[in-house]
């Protein structure tokens, strides 16, 4: 193993670790797979602002796995979850690695980086995730989901008017933020009511990150 690789697995596990998320072999082995190809793609198709591998580790896939406790005591159901406006495949990818019992429906308008997530999906056989090359309102699903979830939203008022029309009736947003965004939440206060704000501990990450769960109200 040379030592890139070692840096890469000690930043994954030990950052899993101290956020109290438990990797098994195989996914340690995938979450690296997937990163790798991130990166050899990242050159050509610009999936991300980041150009060093040993940093995407930490600030995309640690980044993603830190919702990873929510679904695992989450009260609301996550066995459909949409990640919208995905990119190259965060959070969506990580999540569906860490929970191939859930489907995971990979959303984004840019045709590029639907061809990455769909080389990913075959490459790392990953028969929970579906992907969709599309604007939102455009797309109309047969099933309605039980989560929306998005790290790349420009605001609350945008994923919640967006993509109401995915969620199913019991549905929640799950809008991954920096900071607490006091802002955003009181244009949408008539319409969506927060239900949690989790403060999420980014190992290897400077800065707040804040999960919110909101819901339409009915």
């Amino acid at each position: 193993m040379s030592d890139l690789e070692k840096d890469l697995r000690e930043i994954l596990v030990q950052g899993a670790k101290k956020m109290n998320v438990a990797l098994a072999e195989p996914q340690i082995s995938n979450l690296l797979n997937y990163i790798r190809e991130f990166n050899k793609w990242n050159k050509a198709y610009n999936l991300s602002a980041i150009r060093d591998i040993r940093q995407m580790v930490a600030r995309h896939l640690l980044d993603s796995l830190s919702v990873v406790p929510y679904f695992l005591t989450s009260k609301h159901s996550t066995e459909h979850v949409i990640d919208v406006g995905t990119g190259g495949g965060l959070p969506g990818i990580p999540l569906a690695i860490m929970f191939p019992e859930k489907k995971f429906t990979l959303l984004d308008s840019a045709g590029k980086k639907t061809r990455f997530l769909f080389h990913v999906k075959t490459l790392l056989k990953l028969e929970n995730v579906s992907v969709e090359n599309r604007r939102v309102e455009e797309f109309q699903p047969a099933q309605k989901f039980n989560a929306v979830i998005s790290r790349a939203f420009a605001s609350l008022q945008d994923m919640t008017d967006g993509c109401a029309h995915l969620l199913e009736n019991e549905g929640v947003f799950l809008a991954m933020k920096g900071i607490y965004p006091q802002d955003e939440l009181a244009p949408i206060a008539a319409k969506i009511v927060l239900l949690e704000s989790i403060k999420l501990d980014v190992a290897e990450t400077d800065g707040e990150r804040h999960l919110l769960v909101l819901q339409p109200k009915k």
